[in-house]
């Protein structure tokens, strides 16, 4: 967070200004909303003479070990279900070249790897992030730890490109008159993974910000 905004709004509260006084003059100068709420929320709202600073997430080892097992587990789960589905598909819609159908020799192979990367990475994810959200129920503050909010933030511009993707691959397709149902069920299962992800971490970074 920027010092000199932060100064100023500890100097305004301690002046007796209110926060939607120094929200509209903070907006006034140029500032945006989000670093306005942030340094408005670094304060707690109890009645005091000067402005008391709320407890502030700390960054711990272990607390970086925990969220990056949760997502790597999430990746992980979320790329062999991409991958599973995609090989479901080839399974059931098989390439034709020529008069002969062709299916890959290492189908059933991949199939076997991506349901056991699931069957492991999939519980690991839930069973972490449910004790992550616990306590972030038990102590609301936790939801701006800085891990969190970066690994949250890589989701969205990993899961971003993802969908930008399909969706450069849906138009490359449909010029080339090659929309096939094989195709299409490819293209709507990126876009329910990563679709699904992408708004559930940014429902998540906005209420992280929100004051």
């Amino acid at each position: 967070m920027d010092r000199q905004l932060l100064d100023f709004t500890r100097r305004a509260l301690a002046a007796g200004a209110a926060r939607a006084e120094i929200a509209a003059a903070l907006r006034a100068a140029g500032w945006q909303d989000a670093d306005i709420g942030e340094a408005l929320h670094a304060f707690a709202e109890v009645p005091f003479p000067v402005p008391v600073p709320r407890a502030q997430p700390y960054l711990s080892a272990r607390e970086v070990f925990v969220y990056l097992v949760v997502f790597v587990a999430l990746y992980t789960a979320a790329y062999n279900a991409g991958a599973l589905a995609f090989h479901l598909i080839d399974h059931a819609f098989p390439r034709r070249i020529g008069s002969r159908i062709y299916v890959s020799a290492t189908l059933l192979r991949d199939i076997r790897w991506n349901i056991s990367a699931i069957l492991v990475a999939y519980p690991v994810f839930v069973v972490l992030f449910r004790r992550i959200n616990r306590a972030i129920a038990r102590d609301p503050a936790r939801r701006g730890s800085r891990p969190r909010q970066w690994l949250t933030y890589l989701t969205l511009f990993i899961t971003a490109l993802w969908l930008a993707g399909d969706v450069m691959a849906l138009i490359y397709n449909a010029l080339g008159g090659e929309l096939a149902v094989a195709t299409l069920l490819k293209l709507a299962t990126v876009a329910v993974i990563a679709g699904g992800m992408f708004g559930y971490f940014l429902r998540d970074a906005r209420e992280a910000a929100a004051p």
